[in-house]
């Protein structure tokens, strides 16, 4: 199960963590996935979105 947004493509970051004395640690940023309700050709299907992608109305109609 993939962590991407099917609208825009947004998937997980990587990066490191710095502490105060400079020690770095890899780290990931994921993306706010939700997985929405939607009409597909007449048909429902679950489809995962980001937050961004939901809010902006990208999707023409959930349910």
């Amino acid at each position: 199960m993939s962590r991407v947004c099917e609208i825009c493509g947004k998937g997980n970051l990587f990066g490191n963590t710095v502490s105060h004395a400079k020690n770095r640690t890899r780290r990931t940023w994921r993306p706010n996935l939700l997985e929405v309700k939607t009409m597909v050709d007449g048909r429902l299907k679950t489809v995962k979105l980001c937050a961004r992608c939901l809010k902006s109305d990208k999707l023409v109609k959930h349910v």
